[in-house]
């Protein structure tokens, strides 16, 4: 087999989980939460105040070094509104505004700008001017400079992105009147100076975050006789009812008054502020919005996605408990098997490079009760011993067929060519049948309307931590889906290790077709189609060997994945058909789809989201989902082990299956996914020495 996927696959992967990472960083550390509009923070030492600023106006500039001072000019009132936008009171005053033909200033909360954008650019296209107002509502006087500067960077980002345009206006949360100016805010002005702002301070707090009524909002938000002001009002960050029921009272009032509303920037005679936004920066700050509003959604999405595979798991968990019992009835209600009579039956052992096994499976078919048995093995271009191999078990039951090397379907039917027998079985040559194996499969063959049987696949050499897995696998997973098959009666796979045919079967469907990777899924899905029934023997046992290594299993499982896609695509039609092919399309399809598909898409996205949540303490949901995940797996792993009749002595690898083996096993099927997404996947190749090795279904998350 050579992989022919393209490198970009890797970098898919990556890429998917790195952004989910970051949204969910982004979801809990970044957008925990803003500051309640109007807390105060306790007054410190202002001996390092200028005078010029602590005695000035609300617009303070120390770009330039020397602090400049602006003053409103008089009878002149600007109205300012901070923590907005809000999706609830943004809109209300908006209206009013333009009700009062009155402009505005809004100080907008970055984070609020990414997830409404939309009420900005409606901000700036009334004619209203717009500052910054920090990204989380970050105490500017008390924030180390890194934070600062990262505060006012993605606000600038997503201000440009959201409307095209920059400012140099800020008001720093927490902020009050130029006489409550500490050191520490005076510190913080400095800093905000160096990266090109003007500080924006109020003259008049209307305190609409405490306020009892609208009447306590106006009375407090009205600047003496005469006087300029910037009044200082909220459109976010909390109920603002108050203020929306105080703000025409109060434009009303002023303009009886003969006062005259307009922008800071006008208020204190200085040209707008606001420039267009660098294309880079418009483009940087589109996609911030894209990232910060994937993440503000990301708990409703994940919250959705964990419920959704929640679902999924215990629908499956309790249709394979169910279908097993049911399918022990049945097995319990079968005739014992009489190896007399059954049909005469021809085995195919399809063959490339297996000197050191090919024997020891021809010995295990011999012993297998069979006097009548017939053993086809197809040497498929071997560049070692193996039809020397298999020519030294001496019988005369035994025949061997060589071939140029063309690919295990092209072996598998000129083994089915050689056959004596109607009813043919066909095993790789690295597997072992139990006693009586074949004669259990042949015996289905009984119902004339039996196709092809798959047999019972266990794992041989269960050494070692990664086979043992796949012991577990092999027995949860494989065993009880193939009984759910069987129940159907539209197996999707008959698995190269150990499967049996009527040749009639076969011939209605022109044979092994080598259309797929996954020949064993396309011919069982070819079979339904054309009418027959495929079936599962549980009690016909194959010891075949599993990879030892982590490269050989990701290379094995991602042909099953990639393979099984192909054959899934190749017969969708069979949904719409009727009898066998209907019961394929409409029952076993969709399993395969549902369980062995999306299934394992979301298992390593819940992982990470259970690890992160259970690292940073953000929600227990996805660990006490996982928890009880592997609770149920482990109880339905006890009930497929005594089904089998196995040893319970390996449960207590359940758990670290979960969190190794499993996450593995879905980063296979994602990668076969993409593979496919991109165009490119694994091909045969007809010289590699285990080109034989058998592709079955891609097995579901155990």
């Amino acid at each position: 087999m050579r992989a022919v996927t393209p490198r970009g696959h890797w970098w898919v992967l990556a890429g998917v989980l790195a952004v989910f990472l970051l949204t969910l960083f982004l979801t809990t550390s970044v957008l925990r939460g803003v500051g309640a509009a109007g807390t105060t923070q306790s007054r410190g030492p202002d001996d390092r105040v200028p005078g010029s600023v602590s005695g000035g106006g609300p617009v303070v500039d120390v770009r330039n070094g020397a602090p400049v001072s602006s003053g409103v000019l008089p009878g002149t009132v600007a109205l300012t509104f901070d923590d907005g936008p809000d999706p609830t009171w943004t809109p209300q005053v908006l209206r009013l505004l333009a009700a009062k033909q009155v402009p505005a200033t809004f100080f907008v909360i970055g984070e609020h700008v990414a997830e409404h954008p939309e009420l900005v650019r409606a901000e700036t296209a009334a004619g209203h001017e717009v500052g910054l107002h920090t990204f989380t509502h970050a105490d500017l006087s008390t924030a180390p400079v890194w934070q600062v500067h990262v505060e006012l960077a993605a606000s600038r980002a997503v201000l440009a992105g959201a409307v095209g345009r920059s400012t140099t206006l800020l008001r720093p949360p927490y902020s009050s009147m130029p006489d409550a100016v500490d050191n520490r805010d005076w510190r913080a002005v400095q800093r905000t100076a160096a990266l090109g702002y003007l500080t924006v301070l109020s003259t008049q707090d209307s305190l609409d975050w405490e306020a009892t009524d609208a009447d306590d909002v106006v009375r407090r938000a009205v600047p003496p006789e005469g006087q300029g002001a910037v009044v200082l009002m909220h459109d976010g960050g909390g109920d603002r009812s108050r203020t929306v029921a105080a703000l025409g009272r109060y434009i009303d009032t002023l303009k009886a008054r003969g006062y005259r509303f307009t922008t800071v920037s006008q208020a204190v005679g200085l040209p707008p502020q606001a420039t267009p936004a660098p294309r880079l920066d418009r483009w940087y700050g589109t996609a911030l919005i894209l990232a910060l509003q994937a993440a503000v959604a990301l708990p409703a999405a994940t919250a959705w996605l964990l419920g959704g595979a929640a679902l999924l798991t215990a629908a499956r968990l309790l249709l394979l408990a169910t279908a097993a019992a049911a399918h022990r009835r049945r097995t319990a209600a079968r005739a014992p098997v009489r190896p007399a009579a059954t049909p005469p039956v021809s085995v195919v052992v399809p063959a490339h490079n297996e000197e050191a096994t090919i024997a020891a499976c021809v010995r295990a078919l011999l012993a297998g009760g069979r006097p009548d048995v017939d053993v086809v093995v197809v040497d498929d271009g071997s560049t070692d011993g193996t039809a020397a191999a298999a020519r030294s078990v001496d019988d005369p039951r035994v025949r061997v067929v060589t071939q140029p090397n063309r690919g295990k379907p092209a072996a598998l039917n000129s083994g089915v060519a050689h056959a004596a027998h109607d009813v043919i079985v066909m095993v790789d040559a690295d597997t072992v049948l139990a006693p009586g194996a074949v004669a259990r499969l042949t015996a289905a063959f009984a119902d004339p309307r039996v196709g092809a049987v798959a047999g019972n696949t266990k794992v041989a050499n269960r050494t070692g931590l990664l086979p043992l897995w796949q012991h577990l696998e092999y027995v949860m997973s494989f065993g009880l889906e193939r009984r759910l098959f069987d129940l159907f009666g539209a197996g999707p796979t008959v698995p190269g290790a150990i499967g049996a045919f009527r040749r009639s079967a076969l011939d209605a469907c022109g044979g092994i077709s080598a259309d797929t990777i996954a020949e064993d899924t396309d011919i069982a899905m070819a079979l339904c189609r054309a009418g027959w029934r495929v079936v599962h023997r549980s009690d016909a046992h194959a010891y075949t060997h599993v990879p030892t290594t982590v490269r050989e299993l990701w290379h094995q499982r991602y042909r099953w994945a990639y393979g099984t896609l192909q054959s899934v695509w190749k017969h969708r039609h069979a949904v719409g058909e009727p009898g066998v092919a209907g019961r394929l399309g409409r029952r076993t399809l969709p399993y395969l789809v549902l369980f062995q598909l999306a299934l394992p898409l979301t298992a390593p996205f819940l992982d990470a989201a259970a690890l992160y949540g259970l690292a940073l303490g953000t929600s227990p949901a996805p660990v006490s989902t996982w928890v009880a995940f592997c609770l149920a797996q482990l109880a339905l792993a006890a009930y497929a082990l005594r089904q089998d009749r196995e040893s319970l002595r390996h449960l207590w690898l359940v758990p670290l299956q979960q969190t190794l083996y499993r996450t593995a096993l879905c980063l296979v099927t994602i990668h076969a996914l993409v593979s496919a997404a991109l165009g490119a996947g694994p091909q045969w190749q007809r010289n590699h020495p285990r080109a034989q090795t058998e592709a079955r279904a891609v097995p579901a998350p155990v």
